[in-house]
């Protein structure tokens, strides 16, 4: 069970990720994509006050589920832990830190400029 679980976290994780940073292309999706953008960024800053800058609850919850199914050392971050995984290296978590804010702050600028500045004109 707990294999799966792990399974569907990953999956969830990347459509998470892939939303967040692509949502915004579908007209049909770029008040949806604000939103989850908007989720996503209350996790790291506002729940990072307690949990520390950057928290995501999902990846809180599937780190539990690696543990009970024995690993050990997990990176505060998917992104960092899937880099390590299918590079076969240890990343730089700066490198892994700045590579995800800076897209992630790229994907905030465009869905700011789709969903009210272009709206607009």
């Amino acid at each position: 069970m707990y294999h799966l679980l792990d399974c569907f976290f990953t999956l969830l994780h990347l459509v998470i990720i892939g939303f967040n940073l692509l949502g915004w292309i579908w007209p049909s999706t770029r008040k949806l994509h604000l939103i989850v953008v908007a989720l996503t960024l209350g996790c790291w800053l506002i729940l990072g006050i307690w949990y520390g800058l950057g928290y995501c609850p999902v990846t809180d919850w599937q780190w539990q589920i690696k543990e009970s199914l024995g690993e050990t050392d997990l990176p505060n971050s998917f992104v960092k832990y899937y880099a390590d995984k299918i590079s076969g290296q240890p990343i730089s978590s700066a490198l892994i830190d700045a590579i995800t804010g800076i897209s992630f702050a790229t994907a905030i600028m465009i869905t700011v400029y789709v969903n009210f500045i272009k709206k607009s004109r």
